[in-house]
């Protein structure tokens, strides 16, 4: 059986995610095998792109159900948290794997807060358990955010909008800032992730 499995689904950053958990002495695989991702005591969805495109790899490989069957702890980063929610403004709107409810809204541009959401931004209000603290910094790439709701185990804001910056419900996890860039802090989470 496979410890910790990073989907590798020819989009995203599979490598500096992968780096990162080296770095704290786990032994990640990458793979595309639903077989590996089932039996894996830990999953990463990992992303950067676009919800339609990561959709597509995922329903074309079958592990859209894997992800969705999991009672493991599987965590989602970037894109990989949005993928959990229902549905996604992006690409004129996609169908995401439901595991939790709401809708992935883009951010708004204003003057002086650009779009995307490129930088470090500081936590607040954060649950117990994920590694992390309010005021830690973490490192942001995104144009869109997930839907607030009561999984939310952290925010940040952007501008005058305060959005999800993390989010636990049961064995799910999610970062929608990049924890392989993100310093101590996020290798802080990830350590907290591989103890869950």
């Amino acid at each position: 059986m496979t410890a910790l499995a990073i989907l590798d689904l020819g989009y995203g950053n599979t490598r500096s995610v992968a780096r990162a958990f080296e770095r704290l002495g786990a032994t990640p695989v990458l793979t595309h095998s639903t077989r590996e991702a089932e039996e894996a005591d830990r999953l990463v969805l990992p992303g950067v792109g676009a919800a339609a495109s990561a959709m597509s790899r995922l329903r074309e490989t079958g592990l859209d159900w894997v992800v969705a069957e999991r009672t493991r702890p599987t965590l989602g980063i970037c894109l990989g948290m949005q993928l959990l929610f229902e549905r996604s403004e992006e690409d004129g709107g996609t169908a995401l794997l439901g595991l939790l409810p709401g809708t992935v809204s883009a951010l708004a541009s204003a003057p002086g807060v650009p779009v995307p959401n490129m930088g470090w931004c500081a936590l607040r209000d954060v649950a117990p358990g994920l590694g992390l603290a309010n005021g830690d910094q973490l490192y942001f790439a995104h144009g869109f955010v997930c839907a607030d709701g009561p999984a939310t185990a952290a925010r940040a804001r952007h501008g005058q909008r305060s959005f999800p910056a993390a989010l636990r419900d049961g064995s799910r996890w999610g970062a929608q800032f990049h924890p392989e860039r993100s310093s101590q802090a996020g290798a802080n989470f990830l350590k907290a992730f591989l103890a869950a």
